[in-house]
């Protein structure tokens, strides 16, 4: 027997009340109930609808069952309820078994979940009617009254359930053909049925897979030969084998609805550049072309990042491709421009080779934000701070506890009250920038282990400092190295 267990839902339990309110002098709480005379009302089960052919497009509607109390023979004993649901021909032999406990007279059943019952459960065929039989059970605290039951048929007809996966596979996309690899597009949280990609295609050719199996024989999603916004869903590769076409590369949108089978393609405005590199003997990359440390892509395409401890010297910054000193680059409107500039260009050749400059004043670890969209860079010293009710500051915005820099290293030196504490790289709002979080909840300072959490994704661990542990201690932390002392 498959059972379910369910709780009681109050909300459905006082919409009970209303109903039968003729039986009741006022409405009761679920507790009151156990004790009551149900002496008149008969078991009776009933359903939302008894024929139905269900269909993908009811991902978010239920299927509703509904009993009546049963009749307790006027001795006030409890009554306890079971769904049980299988097919007519099994005569509940081995049902679907839903265990409710007491006070409890509806249940509902999302569509997928019940169309996943009907096909995997009880063997039905995609849409072919099947005879189901449902029936609710009462049994009684009080042995002297017998088991009740109410039984009614319903005819189903199941669906063929639709992918919760999609992937781009072909020539235009950015793992080619290798199945295995293949890119996943992004399924809609409102609409399950609606997947979408945003990302660079490039000339070539690409169709829908519905998961990254190695063989080639799985099911896709393929070009309907009549029209070029239209799809067609081929079981086991069967079908024509008809791909959509990317004219020219650059950065696109797909919109893909499973039920309509319909797909859109646009293309979206595209950064100039998808990689850029921090080059120069000021920054760890040194003057290697060939293998330059990258910077980060955002959210925002068009926004690049890069953090690291920078000495005296030069840099610029490569976009384009490794190795070609008179490639693409970013570069200052001067040379041995000072950090605090906020205009770049973007400009290639060797002719002009302007640079930012790092002094012995200025070197320190910085953050680079580099917007390509309108030639735009900050380069800002990386402050930590702690933050938390252990910490000299507390949680005050704008006031946290700063760490003395040197270099990647920062260390504080003070009284640790008995709280909790975490780092931050800002000092402005919530949830702008990076923290340095425990790596699991309240997590002793005995334990150094740490990540990073960046606009407040993430979880927000904490270091527990203990009334014991309390007093004067040293916290430092390299950023360069990711190594973390508590003494």
């Amino acid at each position: 027997m498959k059972t379910i267990k369910n709780k009681m839902n109050r909300t459905k339990l006082l919409a009970f009340f209303s109903i039968v309110s003729m039986v009741f002098l006022s409405a009761c709480s679920s507790d009151e109930l156990d004790g009551q005379t149900f002496a008149t009302d008969e078991l009776a089960l009933t359903a939302s609808r008894e024929e139905m052919v269900f269909e993908p497009s009811m991902f978010n509607e239920k299927f509703q069952f509904n009993w009546t109390t049963g009749n307790n023979m006027g001795t006030g004993s409890a009554i306890f309820y079971k769904l049980q649901l299988d097919k007519t021909e099994n005569n509940f032999s081995n049902p679907v078994e839903y265990d409710f406990g007491k006070n409890v007279f509806s249940f509902e059943l999302g569509i997928p979940t019940f169309n996943a019952m009907l096909l995997t459960t009880f063997g039905a065929q995609v849409g072919t009617p099947v005879s189901i039989r449902a029936r609710i059970i009462a049994t009684f605290a009080n042995e002297n009254v017998a088991t009740q039951i109410s039984e009614i048929s319903l005819v189903l007809t199941p669906y063929q359930p639709l992918t919760n996966t999609l992937f781009l596979i072909g020539s235009a996309t950015p793992n080619g053909w290798d199945i295995v690899n293949a890119t996943p597009l992004i399924q809609s949280a409102s609409n399950p049925t609606v997947f979408t990609y945003e990302g660079t295609l490039t000339t070539g050719n690409f169709k829908f897979a519905v998961n990254t199996d190695s063989c080639l024989c799985q099911d896709f999603y393929t070009r309907n030969a009549d029209d070029e916004n239209s799809m067609v869903y081929n079981i086991g590769g069967s079908g024509d084998d008809l791909q959509w076409t990317i004219e020219s590369t650059g950065m696109y949108k797909l919109t893909v609805n499973l039920i309509e089978l319909t797909i859109a393609i646009e293309e979206v405005d595209a950064p100039p550049f998808s990689q850029l590199w921090i080059v120069g003997d000021a920054s760890p990359s040194g003057w290697d072309i060939n293998n330059p440390k990258p910077f980060t892509q955002t959210d925002d395409p068009f926004i690049f990042t890069y953090e690291a401890t920078f000495v005296p010297g030069n840099f610029k910054i490569l976009a384009g491709v490794t190795g070609d000193w008179c490639g693409q680059w970013y570069r200052p409107l001067v040379d041995n421009e000072v950090l605090t500039a906020t205009t770049v260009e973007q400009n290639s050749g060797c002719d002009v080779d302007n640079k930012w400059q790092v002094t012995t004043a200025t070197a320190g670890r910085y953050k680079i934000t580099l917007n390509t969209a309108n030639n735009t860079i900050k380069i800002v010293p990386v402050e930590v701070y702690l933050i938390g009710d252990a910490t000299p500051n507390g949680w005050s915005m704008g006031s946290f506890t700063p760490m003395v820099k040197n270099g990647s290293v920062y260390t504080f030196t003070g009284n640790l009250t008995a709280g909790e504490f975490k780092f931050t790289k800002f000092n402005t709002n919530w949830c702008e920038g990076t923290e340095i979080v425990a790596a699991t909840p309240n997590q002793s300072i005995l334990n150094t282990s740490f990540l990073y959490r960046e606009n407040c994704a993430g979880d927000d661990n904490k270091w527990v400092v203990s009334a014991a542990q309390a007093g004067n201690r040293t916290i430092t932390i390299n950023l360069d190295t990711n190594e973390l002392t508590i003494n």
